[in-house]
């Protein structure tokens, strides 16, 4: 296998309300915005154009999750074993890649149904230096955007999907309890880009969360602080993760998403890394907030 997903690169997301969504991004995670008309909203964490795009839409949720590789070989290999492995691949062509702002994408359906997978290669970098509107410093770049958490109805096919045609590597297990794994998988030296959880109980199936990491504490408390005056919008608290050793807290985004804003994740070296299995989710707090 040499091509593979090389990064998480952008996110897609459909709202009611985009004005709502450029203020809380700006004033509470200290995002940069870059407003295009009604009906687009983009913000940047980096030195590339986007890696967060909200767009109008009935409800909110997950439209489209964008992996990167590296260059058009690459991405032809992936749509061949995408292919191979029976799904059904399209490539939307000029005027999408443009509106994306990449050399070129392939598109799929998500094995569940929930959203468009996205691989592309040329995501556009900006000439303009990235400015956070509260000075926050986030960790992107070749590491990509954070990561996305789903529940997914099939362990097996999202394995084989990420690991044997994607190229992702496994980073390690949660056992959360008994005959329930979380698995968590990594395709540069952050420690995950993707994880999965099976589904269980009520909790419906699709992007459960995504994550943003920053450089400073204090971005987090900050943000900690302006959650208060909407205290509807926390759904764990704060805490450290016992795998990534994330500190973080969980939020309610205003596309009704879950985001985790954290600082201090751990590097994967796959040179020396071993995947493990912990019993536990958090070494402390993330305690989850009940609302009713």
């Amino acid at each position: 296998m040499t091509a593979r997903v090389t990064a998480l690169g952008y996110l897609q997301f459909a709202a009611t309300d985009l004005d709502h969504w450029q203020d809380f991004g700006q004033r509470v995670l200290g995002l940069m915005a870059d407003r295009r008309g009604d009906d687009r909203l983009l913000f940047r964490v980096d030195e590339k154009s986007y890696r967060l795009e909200v767009r109008p839409g009935e409800r909110g949720g997950v439209t489209a999750v964008g992996w990167e590789t590296r260059g058009p070989a690459e991405l032809a290999e992936l749509e061949a074993r995408l292919v191979a492995a029976g799904y059904e691949v399209t490539r939307p062509g000029e005027a999408v890649a443009k509106e994306r702002m990449v050399s070129d994408l392939i598109r799929f359906r998500d094995p569940d149904d929930c959203y468009d997978h996205e691989i592309f290669w040329g995501l556009s970098t900006s000439s303009a230096r990235f400015a956070s509107p509260i000075g926050a410093e986030f960790v992107a770049g070749s590491e990509g955007l954070g990561h996305v958490l789903q529940v997914v109805s099939d362990r097996a096919r999202y394995e084989s999907l990420f690991l044997d045609v994607l190229g992702f590597r496994l980073s390690d297990h949660i056992d959360l309890a008994p005959d329930l794994a979380a698995t968590f998988l990594h395709c540069n030296p952050r420690h995950h880009s993707f994880a999965f959880t099976p589904k269980v109980g009520n909790r419906p199936l699709g992007v459960g969360h995504f994550m943003l990491e920053v450089t400073d504490l204090d971005v987090i408390g900050r943000a900690m602080e302006h959650i208060e005056d909407e205290p509807h919008r926390l759904l764990k608290t704060f805490g450290r993760h016992s795998n990534d050793r994330m500190t973080s807290f969980y939020l309610l985004t205003p596309s009704d998403v879950g985001l985790e804003f954290g600082t201090g994740g751990i590097k994967i070296d796959d040179e020396t890394w071993t995947p493990t299995r912990y019993d536990t989710a958090h070494f402390w707090g993330h305690h989850s907030v009940d609302h009713h």
